[in-house]
């Protein structure tokens, strides 16, 4: 059934809707990797570079936004479903590829979102696991920006310098995998300086709040505070009796 999909488009290749059946494609792709997307935009971007129809920058559009939507939606269905459920499938490919994309996503998030979005069935475990492990939305989208932008622009610059090669979808996601992980290198390496940057500049600000001296200061006033005295406090005299003569003589 998917195999038909790629003839499909290519028929459509000097109609305006290819455009909408590449975001669609592009789309679904993103959270179910068996529609053969990749497939589909090197042939149309290879039909685009030779006869310039459809629209080359309008290729390369339709599947960014495509890509960038899908792989929001996968976020968001990782996030509800939440991690302990997705590494526990029952197949052992995608259990294995769970497991991974969690044991890496903390440490080098922007190099897994750009890698995997060259990877039918790792970008799909990525992106989920991005929403199951609480990762920003904010980023994920930032990254998953790039990544979609770069996938796509990738597949054509590759069509544009060998239209007659790239018929063979595995071509284009062999030289895309390169480009993507030096991007997400490049990325890693930027947010990482940044966030050592602002940590830097967080303990040098509350250094400057703690006091030189590391005693801690207390709101009572000085005249408060107890005080011992130096001057010696007299005694009270002793309550023992003392007999007194008076001369006279104790009848019994």
């Amino acid at each position: 059934m998917f195999d038909q999909i790629t003839p499909f488009v290519v028929e459509l290749a000097a109609s305006p809707l290819v455009y909408v059946v590449l975001v669609a494609l592009c789309f679904v792709d993103g959270f179910f990797p068996p529609v053969p997307s990749e497939s589909a935009l090197v042939a149309i971007a290879a039909i685009a570079a030779t006869s310039g129809e459809p629209v080359l920058a309008g290729v390369l559009v339709a599947a960014a936004v495509g890509a960038i939507a899908g792989d929001s939606v996968a976020y968001w269905i990782g996030r509800r479903i939440g991690l302990a459920r997705l590494a526990q499938s029952r197949r052992p490919r995608i259990a294995a590829a769970f497991a991974f994309a969690e044991r890496q996503m903390q440490r080098r998030s922007a190099s897994l979102i750009l890698v995997g979005r060259y990877i039918p069935v790792g970008r799909v475990a990525v992106n989920m696991t991005a929403g199951a492990t609480r990762l920003p939305y904010r980023r994920f989208l930032a990254i998953s920006a790039i990544a979609g932008t770069a996938w796509s622009a990738t597949s054509v610059g590759i069509a544009l310098a060998a239209s007659q090669v790239l018929h063979e979808p595995l071509v284009a996601a062999l030289v895309s995998m390169v480009v993507a992980g030096g991007l997400g290198i490049a990325v890693d390496r930027v947010i990482g300086s940044i966030s050592r940057r602002r940590d830097a500049r967080a303990a040098r600000a509350a250094a400057a709040i703690v006091p030189t001296t590391g005693v801690p200061t207390t709101d009572v006033p000085a005249t408060d505070l107890p005080t011992a005295s130096t001057t010696p406090v007299a005694h009270a005299p002793s309550a023992t009796p003392r007999i007194v003569p008076t001369g006279e003589i104790v009848r019994q």
